[in-house]
């Protein structure tokens, strides 16, 4: 009896991501939900610029290869071009975050039926660890090596408090890969968005805190520990909005 498989959705090409990193695990728990809910081949994935800029080599659906930061305009493009089609982006913190604020922000706006995958490490990972618009405060990185000084370089971006502020944003939702409870968490959440996505509830995000082994020059073990300890006390977990839930308790208030 097979207990552990690669899921379908699962291309046999080995992952390029440092050892340690949750992105392999991240990828994973995506296939297993292209699979779980059969729509593996209507998918179209857009991979960004960043650490998982080869995503599209991972992936065993279709796979568009975006600009630095544009991913979500182009999920617009291909969404709007192939409706029943289900679309999803697979973005870290300096592509979504920073070049790509706009494009995020204005998706959300539009209340665009698409599911962002938002990998938060609070680091740039690709480029040698610089400081990126989630770094926390007193963060070593990079360019701070100092640690992160809001007088200085202010404060950090909290992407999902700040997308459940826009009236388009249909769900929002931070989870965290730092250990086996909480990754049960992120594959439910991504379940969630894909629902919302068939389902055509709007715009989905869900924020995945995640850690840089390399470049926070720790061991992965401590590393996940970090996220534990630092990350989810400045990035509470938790569901930041979610329209289906709310019509579902007015009507039980009704």
């Amino acid at each position: 009896m097979v207990v552990f498989d690669r899921p379908k959705s699962l291309t046999d090409k080995e992952f390029h991501y440092c050892p340690g990193c949750m992105h392999g695990v991240v990828h994973r728990i995506i296939a297993e939900v292209l699979d779980e809910l059969e729509i593996k081949g209507k998918t179209v994935g857009i991979a960004p610029v960043g650490c998982s800029v080869f995503a599209y080599n991972y992936f065993n659906c279709d796979m568009i290869q975006s600009p630095h930061g544009r991913a979500p305009a182009v999920a617009t493009g291909v969404k709007r071009v192939l409706p029943d089609n289900i679309i999803f982006t697979y973005q870290g913190d300096g592509d979504l975050a920073a070049i790509g604020t706009a494009e995020t922000v204005h998706a959300a706006a539009r209340g665009e039926n698409i599911t962002i995958i938002f990998i938060n490490n609070a680091i740039y990972g690709m480029t040698c660890g610089q400081m990126a618009p989630t770094t926390i405060p007193g963060q070593i990185t990079s360019t701070s090596p100092y640690g992160r000084k809001p007088e200085i370089q202010g404060l950090p971006i909290k992407v999902c408090e700040m997308l459940a502020a826009i009236d388009g944003t249909a769900y929002a939702e931070r989870v965290s890969a730092d250990c086996v409870k909480n990754i049960r968490g992120v594959k439910k959440a991504i379940k969630k968005a894909f629902i919302n996505q068939i389902e055509k509830k709007g715009f989905s995000i869900v924020e995945v805190l995640s850690n840089c082994p390399t470049y926070w020059g720790m061991s992965p073990v401590e590393s996940l520990e970090w996220v534990k300890t630092n990350m989810i006390p400045y990035y509470p977990l938790g569901v930041y909005k979610d329209v289906t839930a709310n019509k579902e308790n007015k009507k039980e208030e009704e």
